[in-house]
Order: structure tokens, then sequence, then C-alpha cells
């Protein structure tokens, strides 16, 4: 059985209470790595391409007040 197995079995065994602790945590862990993942990228210039994108419809009028 393969580690994520374990966990599928691991997860689908736990009860209401467990589960939404569980699940918040999980949630958790994702955010975090998201914000990571963002400041890497952004740091790297990965982003760049999009906030020019933005800027060039900015100045050409291609925007809308939100």
């Amino acid at each position: 059985m393969t580690k994520l197995e374990q966990i599928e079995k691991i997860v689908a065994e736990l009860d209401k209470y467990e589960f939404e602790a569980f699940s918040a945590w999980f949630e958790a862990l994702q955010a975090e790595r998201w914000d990571r993942q963002m400041e890497a990228d952004a740091a790297s210039g990965n982003l760049d391409h999009l906030a020019e994108k933005a800027f060039t419809d900015f100045r050409a009028g291609k925007t809308r007040r939100l």
C-alpha cells in the first residue's frame, strides 16, 4: 500500500470531529504552500509578464472599475 493509499484509508476512518480538525489543518497547509509558491514566483520574476499585461491593458483603457 502506498503512502497516499494509507492516508486515504486513515482519513476515511476519521470521525466527524477528527475530520473537521484534519480539514482545517490541511486547508491551512495548502494556503501556506500557496503563499510560499507565490512569493517564490514573484521573487524569481515568473509573474512579471502578468503584471506587465495588466499595466499595458490599463494604459490602453482596456480595464474598468471594480
